[in-house]
């Protein structure tokens, strides 16, 4: 198995495509062929997969996201981020690609993307690829 880790610093909410790095960690693991987690240990953040052709596509979702998790005063976490918990629940904190060939198979229009949901904050996420 191998494992990196990355930081980055975000903005207060973004999506962060992260592609590059991912596909640098499967380079460096020399794993031609297995499986890819990318993961984030951050419980206001996540991880997902979507197109990375349109910028408005991610601008699209963050919109969506914050219209179906609004800040609402009846929640009672005092720490004041719980719609940034709700949005990290519903997009997840870890993909799984298939790596072939050394690269990670992903669709022509698809990039992967560490989203920040309550920022800015300094973040980082994990690579990890095996085998098999």
């Amino acid at each position: 198995m191998f494992l990196k880790e990355y930081s980055l610093q975000t903005p207060s909410q973004a999506f962060v495509n992260v592609t590059q790095k991912v596909k640098q960690a499967i380079r460096e693991s020399g794993i031609t062929d297995g499986t890819c987690i990318v993961y984030t240990p951050h419980t206001t953040s996540g991880i997902t997969i979507n197109e990375n052709a349109d910028p408005d596509v991610v601008r699209d979702l963050l919109f969506a996201l914050d219209k179906t998790f609004p800040d609402r005063p009846e929640f009672r976490h005092m720490e004041g981020n719980s719609a940034a918990h709700l949005k990290s629940s519903c997009v997840g904190t870890s993909v799984t690609l298939i790596v072939h060939g050394g690269e990670p198979v992903l669709g022509i229009w698809q990039g992967i993307y560490f989203c920040e949901f309550d920022g800015p904050r300094n973040r980082h996420f994990y690579v990890s690829v095996t085998n098999g």
